[in-house]
């Protein structure tokens, strides 16, 4: 991976600011630092970073917003950093377009692995292949995915998942592997992960994401994508 990738953080808290500065860049990474949720827009369209780590008790706005309104057109990864602990928060913030989510205080070694993770979801592999199930339609060269014609926006963290399925249609994936292969080892345990993510693709893929077609449980064991061709 190349450590010259860029890192915006939007946070208010300056001493938190200059200590995320201090192993990043310690890390060879480029750091743009904001106060606001407002000014952070701004450096996001400008800069086009690679990860942006959001704060969401910003003093001009709610971090969810702020989250919503970069999902409208920002792909890179974000990485929420909040006081926040509660499964709502999380879930909530996940579903509003977040790649992952680290509660305050954190250590630094457990930050630089999730934006190692989080950045690797840019960089998958990428077969030169065109998958078809249904109307959906998956470029894994062009990292494009298609419904009904229309392109589907999917976060960093979406694609990376469908990929895996992709990539392994017809076979079923254990909770682990997929945890493993998505968000890595430290993740094995973590099941509300693929719960979550199989959810939003579901929402976004499926016809009727209740009655799910293309992504089957297996009771017990994990998930299978339904052989594409």
């Amino acid at each position: 991976m190349n450590n010259k990738s860029s890192i915006l953080i939007i946070d208010d808290e300056s001493q938190i600011r200059r200590l995320l500065q201090l192993a990043l860049e310690s890390n060879e990474y480029k750091v743009i630092l904001t106060e606001n949720g407002n000014n952070g827009m701004t450096r996001a369209a400008m800069d086009k970073p690679d990860l942006i780590i959001l704060d969401l008790g910003l003093p001009d706005a709610d971090g969810i917003d702020i989250l919503k309104k970069l999902r409208e057109w920002a792909t890179m990864p974000i990485l929420i950093l909040s006081v926040r602990n509660t499964e709502e928060d999380i879930v909530a913030a996940l579903d509003a377009g977040a790649d992952d989510y680290l509660i305050k205080p954190f250590r630094t070694g457990e930050l630089l692995a999730r934006v190692r993770t989080a950045l690797r979801h840019q960089q998958t592999g990428q077969a030169e292949h065109i998958f078809t199930f249904g109307s959906v339609v998956v470029d894994l060269a062009a990292h494009t995915v298609k419904k009904d014609e229309e392109f589907i926006k999917l976060t960093a963290t979406e694609y990376s998942l469908l990929s895996l399925f992709v990539r392994n249609a017809g076979k079923v994936l254990t909770h682990r592997y997929i945890l493993e292969q998505v968000w890595g080892h430290a993740y094995a345990g973590e099941t509300q992960y693929t719960r979550v993510y199989l959810a939003q693709l579901r929402k976004k893929l499926e016809d009727d994401p209740t009655n799910s077609k293309l992504f089957i449980t297996e009771s017990g064991i994990g998930y299978r994508l339904t052989a594409v061709g």
